[in-house]
């Protein structure tokens, strides 16, 4: 059976989502703006269509920061998920956090990006394409 969406949430529940399939891309980005905004070595993020994403925020939690011109981060504002991310430099994209997926994608990750800023304090031991 084809896959046709995966749904997640923040941890608390405040915000859930549901992704139509197939996924554009799976990355991890070593970049240091997603390592401030999920206080890790990379974050894993799957881009899906915007307009093939439902996200249902009933409590009224999700909140927005522009992270750099142009982008911006969602998050819950009640338990701190960091959830989504998206850019005038991806149109029509809805990147969001692997690890808030509740069910798996339809791929695993494909490359590191922002390899070249990688921190010294993770090895990264798989022989996906590390890109800059």
């Amino acid at each position: 059976m084809i896959k046709t969406e995966a749904s997640g949430r923040c941890l608390c529940g405040a915000v859930i989502f549901s992704a139509a399939l197939p996924s554009n891309w799976v990355a991890h980005c070593h970049c240091s703006l997603c390592r401030a905004a999920h206080g890790a070595a990379f974050v894993t993020w799957v881009s899906v269509d915007a307009v093939g994403t439902a996200i249902s925020d009933q409590s009224g939690q999700l909140r927005w920061y522009q992270s750099t011109t142009g982008a911006e981060r969602g998050f819950c504002s009640r338990c701190g998920s960091s959830l989504f991310f998206r850019s005038v430099n991806w149109p029509g994209e809805l990147h969001i956090a692997l690890a808030n997926f509740t069910e798996a994608v339809d791929r695993l990750p494909q490359v590191h990006a922002h390899y070249d800023t990688h921190v010294d304090w993770f090895a990264v031991n798989d022989e996906l394409p590390k890109k800059s």
